[in-house]
């Protein structure tokens, strides 16, 4: 690994990292990560949730008040304002993520694309909401970018459908254009990715001419990622616009390596977190030697990384508020980096999830088992909190 030095911030200050939240809070917050640093109790936990979803069972109380509440803003735009709010207290941005899944209908695209247009509304204008964010997959049905990427002929329907989906894409990233709001397409399964970033090449192209507005996302666990995004600056060179980037390390590991064992082709994902580390804070490399036509969103949980880039943009003697480089984490997590950043003057901003209780409980679960499929996350969130509240106890 490179030599960092650690820029004017620690992520282990932990009065910084946890000074948006009452005692309270942060025992609310102690249980939930105790339970989620114990793989047995999220395995059990997460199954018989989603038994009790498929059953209708009352269990929205439960949920509403717990989990829901510690990594979603609430069930509409206007529930999640007092999030926002929170937020902004301590100079940290919101990106309002609408996170209902699974609405594989014409009229169920047609409601998500209207969604996503209110919270780019609502974002007009306001420092706090710095950026929106879409699935493609919530405005497009997913069997059909998988035959678009596998190149099949597709029906006189299928060919109107997705017509209506590229008209879609650009009207959101037309609206976004028009309200100054910049616009985050997030990644997806290997196997519908190549029309996503098809269509956000091709937004790039009309909106990102005398800035970043559209930003694609390079998941760097998979292996061919790192060259996709050098790929992606040439494309916006040669068009002469700008390339907005959103790093991350991936999502969907178990859901790829699966898939590509059954059907027998290449598995798509790096061989260790080794690697993806590696290609991660190479990327973070790339986009600073090239900041002159890149923006860059680093979407990450490792301290490490946040640290490397903090470090780079020194290197690069940009200051921490420089406007094209921003650091994002999910509402409800490594709230010891964020905090900590957003407090040394770095752009900071939280993806901030908010629906339905039930329709959103797919995402929540993901969280459950991502965090304890992470080495050691967790029990690092965990350990914090604790450290935590014993500060408090001595100071108190």
């Amino acid at each position: 690994m490179d030599t960092i030095t650690e820029p004017r911030l620690s992520f282990d200050d932990t009065s910084i990292g946890f000074s948006g939240k009452s005692n309270k809070e942060l025992t609310k917050t102690y249980w939930i990560f105790a339970a989620m640093n114990n793989n047995a109790v999220v395995s059990i936990g997460t199954s018989l949730l989603k038994w009790a979803l498929n059953w209708h069972l009352p269990v929205k109380p439960i949920i509403k008040y717990t989990v829901f509440e510690h990594f979603c803003g609430g069930e509409s735009i206007e529930d999640s304002r007092k999030a926002v709010k929170e937020l902004q207290k301590y100079h940290i941005g919101t990106i309002l993520d609408y996170s209902v899944e699974g609405a594989q209908t014409e009229s169920g695209f047609d409601a998500t694309t209207q969604e996503i247009l209110r919270t780019i509304e609502e974002a007009k204008g306001k420092k706090e909401l710095p950026f929106c964010v879409f699935k493609v997959t919530g405005i497009a049905s997913t069997p059909l970018l998988e035959k678009v990427q596998a190149k099949k002929e597709l029906t006189e329907a299928e060919n109107l459908a997705f017509a209506k989906v590229e008209q879609r894409v650009d009207t959101i990233c037309k609206a976004a254009y028009e309200a100054d709001v910049r616009i985050l397409i997030d990644g997806e399964e290997s196997w519908i990715q190549d029309p996503i970033d098809a269509l956000a090449y091709e937004m790039m192209k009309r909106y990102n001419k005398q800035k970043a507005i559209v930003f694609n996302t390079y998941q760097m666990y998979r292996h061919e990622m790192l060259a996709n995004l050098r790929k992606g600056f040439q494309t916006a060179a040669m068009n002469e616009v700008w390339l907005g980037a959103k790093l991350v390390r991936g999502a969907y590991m178990e859901k790829e390596r699966e898939r590509a064992s059954e059907m027998g082709y290449t598995d798509p994902i790096q061989p260790n977190k080794e690697a993806t580390d590696r290609d991660y804070n190479e990327a973070l490399k790339f986009c600073l030697d090239n900041k002159q036509r890149v923006a860059l969103v680093s979407g990450s949980h490792n301290e490490y990384s946040n640290y490397l880039l903090a470090t780079l943009m020194e290197k690069h003697s940009l200051q921490p508020n420089y406007p094209n480089i921003w650091f994002a984490q999910l509402y409800g997590m490594s709230d010891n980096i964020s905090y900590n950043l957003a407090n040394a003057g770095y752009n900071v901003a939280k993806y901030v999830p908010y629906g339905p209780v039930a329709a959103v409980m797919p995402y929540l679960i993901r969280r459950a088992e991502e965090n304890t499929s992470i080495a050691g996350q967790s029990s690092r969130e965990f350990l914090l909190v604790k450290k935590e509240k014993q500060r408090r106890r001595q100071a108190s």
